[in-house]
């Protein structure tokens, strides 16, 4: 059991949430607002994705998240700041002709991905460990081995912490591979991102699993979708993980009952600490992680 936990909140992701709960934050004000209430709550970390504010539809636009993290930085709140790098991955197949694109696809190579982690340099990115037939219908997520060796000498040479992104045991074997040709720099960070369909289902026995396959010295967290997210902050905590919630994951405290990030980093705070184990500061997040200190 992991005795001193590190909630990351994960403020809004890139999914078609914003019409099913007025709290999923768009712009970059709504954005940073929520992540510096959810470090008030207890977050150490915060996971930010940026918005279109016109159409709420997920961006890579540096501007956006330029403003959104400085918002953030500005703030006089202590937070560990880790932004996606995983936009730009998405292709749309047209079933009827595979080698057509479909409207929706937005497809750039891992370098360019990286556009708004090399003008930042947060102190975390994510790196998205091998591509998904994501949900129904002809979405692929696009992540391939040269693509994210790329990506990660890159993100090394910003001296950016890496957070391995798993959505699949194949993705934690290549995950595994890119530490053991020193593209990762120690401690390895990953995420087991379970019940993504489809990849790794929210099941208790396939996380020990994974968990056992990690390697020596590893930081790794967990989460799972929805009515999972706070079960899996309980399951992460007990095999000796970190844990993640967030409305990029989840939108409901409890059934009908829409949730802010504030609470639910609030409602994961009390199961941790109804466990008996503490909540990591920022400060703590910096030292499990190997992070720079604040400036």
């Amino acid at each position: 059991m992991n005795r001193n936990v590190i909630i990351t909140c994960a403020l809004t992701g890139a999914g078609d949430t914003v019409g099913r709960s007025e709290h999923v934050p768009v712009t970059p004000e709504q954005i940073a607002e929520s992540g510096i209430a959810a470090a008030r709550a207890g977050a150490a970390i915060v996971h930010v994705h940026v918005r279109d504010p016109q159409t709420g539809q997920g961006s890579r636009d540096v501007a956006l998240y330029r403003e959104a993290v400085e918002r953030i930085r500005d703030s006089g709140v202590d937070v560990v700041v880790n932004t996606t790098a995983g936009m730009g991955g998405d292709l749309m197949v047209d079933p009827q002709r595979p080698t057509n694109h479909l409207e929706g696809t937005d497809l750039v190579n891992g370098v360019e991905r990286l556009a708004h982690v090399e003008e930042l340099v947060p102190d975390i990115c994510t790196l998205d460990c091998g591509s998904l037939n994501f949900g129904d219908g002809s979405l692929v997520y696009v992540s391939t081995p040269d693509i994210l060796r790329e990506g990660a000498k890159r993100i090394q040479e910003l001296g950016v912490r890496v957070e391995m992104e798993i959505f699949d045991t194949g993705h934690l074997w290549f995950a595994k591979r890119l530490v053991e040709e020193g593209l990762i720099d120690a401690p390895a960070m990953f995420q087991l991102c379970m019940d993504i369909p489809y990849g790794a289902p929210a099941d208790p026995a396939l996380l020990a699993t994974m968990v056992n396959q990690l390697p020596d010295g590893a930081v790794w967290a967990s989460f799972a979708l929805g009515r999972m997210q706070m079960p899996w902050v309980a399951q992460s905590v007990l095999l000796g993980g970190h844990v993640r919630v967030g409305l990029e994951d989840n939108l409901y405290l409890s059934k009908g009952v829409k949730a802010t990030n504030a609470q639910l980093v609030e409602r994961a705070r009390t199961i941790v600490e109804s466990m008996g184990a503490s909540i990591a500061s920022p400060d703590e997040a910096r030292e499990i992680l190997n992070l720079k200190p604040k400036a």
